[in-house]
């Protein structure tokens, strides 16, 4: 049981990981399917900044008083994706706009289904 508490974010991130997954399989809303990609993603986000902690680690300030350091590398490569994460989902959006403008739905079956139509 102390193992379990002991990594409690693992357990966060899988399952966000799960129910980020879950809502893109199943939900036929494109913005619902989008919504649970972000939420996959972030869960991504958590996984890697969690395996980046050092523990008693500090940033790299150089004194004599500290002497184990976390390495600021992947948090800042974490700001990097967050900023791309964010211009994707501007895109998705922007396609599902279009997608309505041009189907009058957002909804997967209703959309084959026009496709479908001769």
């Amino acid at each position: 049981m102390n193992t379990i508490l002991a990594h409690y974010n693992y357990w966060i991130v899988i399952l966000l990981m799960m129910l980020g997954f879950y809502i893109v399989i199943a939900q036929g809303n494109l913005i619902k399917k989008l919504i649970g990609l972000n939420l996959f993603q972030t869960s991504v986000f958590l996984f890697y900044i969690s395996l980046a902690k050092v523990s008693g680690g500090t940033a790299p300030i150089f004194d004599d008083r500290f002497n184990t350091f976390s390495n600021p590398l992947p948090h800042v490569l974490i700001l990097t994706a967050i900023v791309v994460g964010v211009a994707t989902m501007a895109v998705g959006l922007a396609l599902i706009v279009r997608i309505r403008d041009a189907y009058g739905t957002i909804e997967e079956d209703e959309i084959d289904r026009l496709d479908e139509m001769p």
